[in-house]
């Protein structure tokens, strides 16, 4: 062990340690004990030996938090002296004395301001986000300090899971820091249930008291989202045959979150008792720093492996996409479901590149980086965030014009690198068929305008800051909703469904539903049966408006072995589920003037939308198998797809502003 990873370990237990004392504290009320900073009193450093135990408490805790300090800076000394040369732990090591101390900044402002909420949750998030720097050096430390050229190195599959179940866990200490600031632990005095049910009813969630109710039932909500997400590790790590130490530590993993909901639920039943509120943050900072630790050797190890390596590669299904293509096609179709391949055509290749071959100037390498981002598509997503914001608004009556607009411009702009983020990544795993599809090919991955593992890591640092910007500036659950997105779109649709099943679309599009979900909570803080409803507009939207889109590909999807539903089951019947669908849709587009209170502006809308929508539904249903015409009306309606969901989102918009009679 050299002297770096000896002083990295030493540091990261110490950082332990602080948040342990940092809960002693909390637990005690000792924060305010020492009412100056950095010493306890004025003029006075060290308390006097017949202190009150909450000032040496408070002491401890800022004596340690100085040592740490004092251990960052002999860690980058040691990443200057030995790692000069090695920029992936030079310059961490570097910002590691910045966030050190910037966190010292953070504990001065909590003293002034009285442990406020706001404070007590920066606080935290600063202190997780150093715990997970430390825990990053520590583990790059541990690996060879040259790592093969990036597209070298084995798959990432593994390294995406554990990436977004790394960044659950850490969502979940800021939802649980939000409970502590409100002072909402014991709104509800039951466990699991509150107050008897799953959501938080009840005759106080109706007054004032509504946001401490609601603090807590996201915190549960997380909760439980963040055990499934690790359980799909648990699982990913088992089907792709991770390393046996790797598998050890998603394993202890899983079972330290087990231990944590249970100590969760004896903080409600105990009402607080100080061991239970200890016990629960510092394993919480456990789980935390031991999920980045296998998403940061999960992405090393792949790096080190061949094509054939460990790390998500067994069973791989890029590598059986291409074996499987044949069995593809529904033999029984009349009509052969593999058409001629179309020419090139800009409204459906919406994220194509100038010139295939690597960027030789920084303009071309900036727009290959932008069209990894595909901003066409990210266009129709934001159409339904707005209108959302805007009906929300009726359950915030008091909402200031200008809060309103930057919530609306935060909102906006977090979404659109949240969306950028996830599909750079989806363009990273999806490299192999893309370079397979005609529509696809000229993309940068394909193109070779960028190498596959930039891509992969723009769309993650994408993805964090944007994550990161919705918390600071709209809210936390409107922030989680968008690492959601992130991930369904990524894991779920991209990894797990693409390639295996024709209802990929139908449950993948869960990801582009979120966006008026995301614009709901970012102006109310919760989400309510509207926001739902809005959701299933969207949801129920997709796989009519992909599908036929899909239908005049579909030569482009059977050549790159996808299974979508044209290829699988053929025109016909993907032409019968379109129908099907457009029938549930505008059935819930109705049910949901009901549900929202909408006004004849919107019902007239959604009357009239949905029929011509249904109308260029049975148009294509009727055409049957015939190619050319069925080809010809799955393009009118997929463009028609567009504008109906554009239209129906701004009826809902212009409904809410204008006062008129409502449902």
């Amino acid at each position: 062990m050299t002297r770096f990873q000896r002083l990295a370990s030493a540091t990261v237990v110490t950082t332990f340690l602080l948040v342990t004392i940092g809960v002693v504290v909390r637990a005690t009320s000792s924060g305010m004990a020492c009412p100056h900073w950095p010493g306890c009193f004025e003029g006075q450093f060290l308390p006097s030996l017949d202190a009150d135990y909450h000032v040496w408490a408070e002491w401890i805790h800022r004596t340690i938090a100085a040592l740490i300090g004092f251990l960052i800076l002999g860690m980058a000394f040691f990443a200057v002296v030995d790692h000069r040369r090695q920029g992936s732990i030079l310059w961490p090591s570097a910002a590691a004395v910045v966030l050190v101390g910037f966190q010292a900044w953070l504990g001065r402002e909590t003293v002034r301001l009285g442990n406020s909420g706001e404070s007590v949750t920066a606080h935290l998030a600063a202190a997780m986000a150093l715990l997970g720097l430390l825990v990053y050096l520590l583990v790059r430390s541990s690996y060879p300090r040259e790592l093969p050229g990036p597209g070298r190195g084995g798959s990432q599959r593994f390294t995406l899971v554990a990436v977004f179940a790394a960044a659950a866990t850490f969502a979940l200490l800021l939802f649980g820091s939000n409970v502590t600031a409100r002072s909402a632990a014991l709104v509800f005095p039951d466990w699991p249930l509150m107050n008897g049910g799953i959501l938080p009813v009840g005759p106080e969630t109706a007054d004032s008291a509504a946001p401490l109710f609601w603090a807590h039932a996201l915190h549960r909500y997380v909760a439980g989202f963040v055990l499934v997400a690790l359980v799909a590790l648990y699982a990913a790590a088992r089907r792709w045959r991770v390393r046996p130490s790797l598998m050890t530590a998603v394993t202890w993993l899983v079972g330290l979150y087990v231990v944590q909901v249970v100590v969760g639920g004896a903080q409600v039943l105990t009402q607080l008792a100080a061991w239970t509120q200890t016990l629960h943050v510092a394993l919480g900072a456990i789980i935390w720093g031991l999920a980045l630790g296998i998403a940061v050797a999960a992405y090393l190890e792949a790096r080190l492996a061949g094509s054939g390596g460990p790390v998500g590669s067994g069973g791989d299904p890029e590598v059986l996409a291409g074996a499987r293509a044949p069995s593809l096609i529904d033999t029984t179709d009349p009509v052969p479901p593999v058409m001629p391949i179309v020419p090139f055509d800009p409204a459906v290749d919406l994220a194509r590149v100038d010139a295939a071959g690597p960027p030789t100037t920084r303009g071309a390498t900036i727009r290959a980086y932008v069209a990894l981002t595909k901003p066409r598509i990210i266009e129709l997503l934001l159409v339904t965030t707005v209108p959302a914001m805007v009906l929300a608004t009726r359950q915030v009556p008091g909402i200031a014009p200008l809060d309103f607009v930057r919530l609306t411009f935060w909102t906006l702009l977090c979404g659109t690198l949240a969306a950028g983020a996830a599909n750079a990544i989806n363009q990273y795993l999806d490299r192999d068929i893309d370079e397979r599809m005609a529509r696809t090919r000229r993309r940068p991955l394909p193109a070779h305008a960028v190498e596959p593992e930039r891509a992969m890591l723009f769309g993650l640092v994408l993805g964090v800051f944007s994550v990161a910007l919705m918390a600071v500036a709209v809210n936390l659950l409107a922030a989680f909703l968008t690492l959601v997105a992130i991930a369904f779109y990524v894991v779920v649709y991209t990894i797990l469904l693409k390639r295996s099943t024709p209802q990929n679309i139908v449950i993948g599009g869960a990801a582009g539903a979120l966006p008026p979900v995301i614009g709901w909570a970012a102006v109310t803080g919760n989400v309510t049966m509207p926001a739902l409803m809005l959701f299933l507009i969207v949801f129920y939207w997709t796989p009519p408006h992909f599908w036929a889109l899909a239908l005049r590909i579909r030569g482009d999807y059977a050549a790159a072995g996808v299974p979508m539903l044209p290829v699988v089951r053929g025109i016909a019947e993907t032409s019968r589920q379109i129908g099907l669908y457009t029938i549930l849709l505008v059935v819930v587009t109705l049910v949901f003037a009901v549900v929202a209170g909408m006004g004849p502006i919107y019902v007239v809308a959604a009357i009239g939308l949905g029929g011509v929508f249904l109308w260029q539904a049975w148009r294509l249903w009727r055409q049957g198998t015939a190619p050319e015409a069925s080809t010809a009306q799955a393009i009118r309606l997929y463009r028609y797809s567009i504008s109906y969901l554009t239209l129906l989102f701004v009826a809902v918009a212009v409904d809410t502003l204008v006062p008129l009679t409502r449902v």
